[in-house]
């Protein structure tokens, strides 16, 4: 059992170590981890700003958690820290409980994701629909986009609007307000990084529009406004960790957040390990990967940083440049610290437009655009869980959206299976020697087939075939042969149809009940009111049952 669990939870860097580690390796990780800081840094600052946060919050997050990600993890090549992901669900939880209730929320989820991963829910988390998660991760990337409008137009108006549609209204009210000059270095910061990534894509796009924004902005006295001007100075150093005075009433006001973070940081992370999966022919281990989730977690709040997770595009540039082991993913955390310790006076000349710019592309690169129209072309069930998902996230809140969705996906999966389950009166298969159809029944029995899981969503059809015989019959055969499972709904029923044959004077036998059902049969006493020698294993061996009882 302990020995399971370490083999589930030990660290992908364990193993790298194992196999042997020289210098060479080292300096490629080390130059990986180099160009993914640089990439790191201004989505850090832009993350935290759009999650209402200062900067520094945002960096002490991608040092924190991006080094503890690395070290425990599951996966060699994730880079854990603040993600866009996360924008909303932070704005919010800060606005409803202020910062310390979103610490307390950041470290109760990173407590839930380590008991995930002991509880093996690694691969669980991957059964959420497909479509509920292009609906929320949609939902999300339009909200990301929507809130850097007001830095993007450079806007000035009072008030907190924090939902969609106050926001909406707040921004309308506003529009006169706008900078000319900011929305000049958005759409020039735009252009940057689209020609970047076309022409020249080895080097990162949002650190040359930090350098060339800054400059530019300093060099010729353009009045927009930078990190500076709005947060003051960056610290130069991490912070002491600090624990606020904790209460069971607190931690049960933000306990529906904790859930949220944990879920989304868990997909997240574990999603962005099935991409560096993709890439490089490796396998992560997922509850180790949790694990690593979930210690980032705590420690990001106790630094005084903001939830975390595995971030897709920052680990794909950690594959494209050479990384070899999770020690790159470690150095990416120290770059960035020696950046803090180094350029903090430097740092905070960007443009908030600028960054507003950079989230703005990254809200489209996450707005899965191609699956959602992959699944428009599927069935109208996908569709409707999509639609429903993407615009409660937008419109209510990404906790209820969720629930929603996976709620309404269970239900369409159930009348799918439902549809799928059918119960056959002489069913003629061609090419099937045992079809009911090519057997002699004697008069006084009745054969039906039962093809299909037997759950709680076809218990009530298989009892009302039984009351529409218009006679019963001395025998009642069901043949179960392509029933894989029951519950404890099926179970019930098997229970009801007995009575109910009892009652007639029926005797009821079950024909072709495969081992793992008839487990259950026994354990629930059904075998025992049926009598065991009225389950049988063949249409062959029931029918001459049936000939004993006439």
């Amino acid at each position: 059992m302990l020995e399971k669990l370490h083999t589930r939870l030990s660290p992908a860097l364990l193993e790298s170590l194992q196999e042997g580690y020289s210098r060479s390796l080292f300096v490629r990780d080390a130059l990986a981890g180099l160009t993914v800081a640089i990439v790191a840094l201004p989505l850090a600052m832009a993350i935290a700003i759009a999650s209402n946060m200062p900067p520094e919050r945002g960096i002490y997050t991608a040092i924190v958690a991006g080094f503890l990600i690395s070290a425990l993890g599951g996966s060699r090549y994730q880079i854990g820290g603040p993600t866009a992901a996360f924008i909303v669900t932070v704005s919010l939880v800060a606005a409803r409980h202020g910062y310390e209730g979103l610490v307390l929320a950041t470290v109760m989820a990173g407590a839930m994701l380590i008991v995930f991963a002991f509880l093996g829910a690694g691969k669980l988390l991957k059964f959420i629909p497909y479509p509920v998660i292009t609906g929320f991760t949609s939902g999300i990337a339009l909200l990301i986009f929507f809130t850097q409008i007001k830095e993007f137009l450079g806007l000035t108006y009072s008030g907190t609007a924090i939902d969609f549609l106050h926001r909406f209204q707040a921004y309308l009210g506003a529009l006169h307000t706008t900078n000319p000059w900011a929305l000049i270095v958005g759409l020039v910061s735009i252009g940057i990084i689209v020609a970047t990534q076309r022409l020249v894509p080895r080097i990162p796009g949002p650190i040359v529009v930090v350098i060339i924004s800054s400059l530019a902005v300093w060099a010729f006295d353009i009045p927009v406004e930078t990190i500076e001007e709005r947060f003051g100075a960056l610290p130069v150093s991490l912070p002491i960790p600090t624990w606020s005075e904790f209460t069971f009433e607190k931690a049960r006001i933000v306990f529906p957040d904790a859930v949220t973070i944990a879920v989304l940081a868990g997909l997240e992370s574990l999603l962005s390990a099935v991409v560096a999966d993709g890439m490089t022919g490796s396998r992560h281990k997922s509850d180790a990967e949790l694990f690593g989730q979930g210690v980032a977690n705590i420690a990001s709040g106790l630094f005084g940083g903001i939830p975390a997770t595995g971030a897709i595009a920052r680990t794909a540039t950690n594959i494209r440049s050479g990384a070899k082991t999770p020690v790159a993913g470690m150095m990416h955390a120290v770059w960035l610290l020696l950046f803090l310790l180094l350029f903090a006076p430097l740092i905070v000349k960007v443009p908030l437009a600028a960054l507003s710019a950079i989230l703005m592309v990254v809200a489209w690169n996450m707005s899965e655009i191609k699956h959602v129209r992959k699944i428009w072309k599927a069935p109208r069930e996908d569709r409707a869980v999509l639609l429903t998902t993407f615009v409660l996230t937008v419109l209510v809140d990404l906790n209820f959206a969720v629930q929603v969705g996976i709620a309404m996906a269970a239900l369409l999966f159930i009348n799918k299976l439902m549809q799928s389950t059918q119960i056959e009166d002489l069913v003629a298969v061609q090419d099937d020697p045992d079809a009911t159809s090519r057997k002699e029944i004697p008069d006084g029995v009745e054969v039906y087939e039962l093809s299909g899981p037997l759950f709680f969503g076809v218990a009530n059809k298989l009892l009302d075939t039984l009351r529409l015989l218009e006679k019963p019959p001395r025998v009642f055969i069901l043949r179960m042969r392509h029933v894989p499972i029951v519950d404890a709904a099926g179970l019930h029923t098997l229970e009801e149809m007995a009575r109910h044959c009892k009652r007639d004077g029926t005797v009821l036998i079950l024909s072709g009940v495969r081992p793992e059902v008839r487990r259950f049969l026994s354990k629930s006493g059904l075998e025992r009111m049926l009598g065991a020698e009225n389950i049988v294993g063949h249409i062959d061996d029931a029918l001459r049952r049936a000939r004993e009882i006439l």
